[in-house]
């Protein structure tokens, strides 16, 4: 004889084991979603990391001030310019 009327407390089925199964779906799909939405953001690209919209002339354009090509003046000129 199983202790608690039947197999592992749950009365040997009926509505326990229904509720088991939803659970067990339930953990599942939220593992899923969990995947998913991880998988989409890791191959999101990240508006931050690759600058204002990833222009590379932009990039030029900082790194040459970066440099001390150009100064802060000729900076704001030409990156308007490259955003109009």
């Amino acid at each position: 004889m199983m202790p608690w009327g039947g197999m592992m407390g749950w009365g040997g089925g009926g509505i326990g084991m229904v509720l088991g199964w939803l659970v067990m779906l339930a953990v599942l799909g939220a593992v899923v979603v969990a995947v998913v939405t991880g998988l989409r953001w890791l191959s999101t690209e990240q508006p931050a990391a690759r600058g204002d919209h990833g222009d590379p002339a932009l990039e030029v354009l900082r790194r040459r001030y970066a440099m001390g090509e150009i100064d802060q003046e000729e900076f704001e000129a030409k990156k308007r310019d490259l955003l109009q």
